[in-house]
């Protein structure tokens, strides 16, 4: 019995002849935008507080998860002195601080604490 060496012809499976390398990069750079993007999705909808949840961790240790607490000089949230003022008082109280209380100025956002000015409203005795 003879062996008789067949020719073999190797494949090079190299993703550079089919595709050049600029357009690997390119690919590359939108792949990474495209990640960028939907996490940018994704994350705001695991860190968005429900406005109960806010409240309950920023306000109910000095107002009471009602609101009936009044600490240091503060009135009720729940009363009617709080329940009369503008939305943009009560906003800017939570910006800016009011008396003792802390300002939350860099600390939540706008729409958060315009949620929380509607979330203190459902507060009504």
């Amino acid at each position: 019995m003879e062996v008789v060496d067949l020719p073999t012809k190797s494949i090079n499976i190299n993703t550079h002849d089919s595709v050049g390398v600029k357009e690997q990069k390119g690919m590359k750079v939108l792949t990474a935008v495209l990640l960028v993007l939907a996490m940018m999705m994704v994350v705001p909808a695991f860190g968005q507080d429900k406005p109960a949840d806010l409240y309950k961790a920023k306000c109910a240790g000095c107002h009471g998860a009602d609101g009936s607490k009044s600490m240091m000089g503060s009135k009720p949230l729940n009363g009617p002195d709080v329940q009369k003022m503008s939305a943009a008082d009560i906003a800017g109280a939570i910006t800016n601080g009011k008396g003792k209380m802390p300002a939350y100025k860099g600390k939540i956002d706008e729409a958060q604490t315009k949620e929380l000015v509607s979330y203190i409203r459902t507060l009504k005795k």
